[in-house]
């Protein structure tokens, strides 16, 4: 049993789908990944138990297989052969013979009858369908927002809602929340899912920055997007999501536009000096004038003072710096509007060219 394909042609899927394996399993077959020849395409799949990503790919096959191969070595013996090499892979009972030029290795497998494929839930769900440079946009305007291992395990993941028209996701850790929304081309029943973190980390690196669609399927305990030759299948958290919309503050009456450069250099700067842990800055708002003020537990100070057109209550307030420079480096927008009720009160980020955008960075005292 014969494969014959081009180095270039395998490396780009093989980096893809084995970007999900795990480095340690309990369980051996999740080190490998699922390879399947059939009708002159081989078709790669990698899974946690949690996602699977499927990729095909063109090639010269001498008959249909199916076997499991380790897919950090298989990936490590691509990136190492020259450029433009013509890969042989040929199976022999229980391993694989990979060979380019004079280099040859013989790898272990594992039966493919063995390997835990996801399969693609049978109940219809929503099917949506956007962009692919629209949801890369999308996501990544809120994914530095979701919490890391947090305890309340439905904040490790964005919420994707799908109401009426529109497309929102969310996303949260309990001292922040980034939302954004987009207008779909048909209305649609409410439905709403919390995608794992892992999930949306791996969709911003498998999307291209293209009009291509993608189809994306929401289920009640699955997710599945399909674009280009990719297939991706991902259980949901199962929980509640908090209400975004309790958070998100109107009305808020004291409010600035300003430069999103200007304003993020000047709180880089300042977080020089803030303290270690709690990462505090002060924004001290008066007539036209922002200052940016932190300390340290060494009784170090940094002060920023910017220019800006402010006519309303004067403010004292404390924010995690942290939280703050995160908006400002994952927007595109040149100006960003910053709103505030009183020093206890949360602030309201919006940006100008963008109405669907909105992000919420709770007060700290300091």
């Amino acid at each position: 049993m014969n494969i014959q394909i081009n180095r270039e042609t395998l490396l780009k899927p093989l980096t893809s789908v084995t970007s999900i394996v795990e480095k340690r399993h309990t369980l051996p077959i999740l080190s490998n990944l699922l390879l399947e020849a059939k009708q002159n395409k081989i078709h790669l799949t990698a899974t946690d138990l949690e996602m699977q990503i499927s990729l095909s790919v063109d090639s010269a096959t001498s008959n249909d297989f199916s076997t499991t191969i380790s897919a950090k070595k298989l990936l490590d013996i691509c990136r190492s052969l020259p450029d433009n090499s013509d890969i042989n892979m040929a199976t022999n009972d229980s391993r694989i013979t990979v060979k380019a030029g004079k280099s040859r290795f013989n790898l272990q497998t594992l039966p493919a009858a063995d390997y835990p494929v996801m399969t693609k839930t049978q109940s219809q769900g929503t099917v949506i369908t956007i962009p692919q440079r629209q949801l890369k946009e999308l996501l990544k305007q809120v994914e530095f927002a979701m919490a890391q291992q947090d305890i309340r395990y439905y904040l490790n993941g964005l919420l994707v809602e799908v109401v009426a028209n529109r497309l929102n996701i969310v996303g949260t850790d309990g001292h922040r929340l980034s939302f954004t929304s987009t207008e779909l081309k048909e209305n649609y029943e409410k439905q709403d899912v919390i995608l794992p973190r892992k999930t949306v980390i791996e969709l911003i690196k498998l999307l291209d920055d293209s009009e291509e669609d993608v189809n994306v399927e929401i289920a009640n305990n699955q997710v599945n997007f399909s674009f280009g030759n990719i297939r991706l299948i991902s259980k949901v958290i199962d929980g509640k999501f908090p209400d975004y919309n309790r958070v998100i503050p109107t009305g808020h009456q004291n409010t600035f536009t300003t430069e999103r450069l200007g304003v993020l250099l000047a709180m880089q700067r300042a977080s020089i000096l803030s303290n270690e842990k709690y990462r505090g800055i002060r924004m001290v708002l008066s007539n036209n004038n922002l200052k940016l003020i932190s300390t340290n537990s060494d009784q170090e100070e940094a002060e920023e003072e910017l220019e800006i057109a402010y006519g309303s209550d004067a403010l004292d307030i404390g924010f995690n710096v942290t939280y703050l420079i995160d908006v400002l480096n994952n927007t595109n927008s040149e100006q960003v509007t910053f709103s505030f009720a009183d020093a206890n009160s949360s602030c309201l980020i919006t940006l100008p060219n963008n109405p669907d955008y909105k992000y919420v960075v709770m007060p700290m005292r300091i």
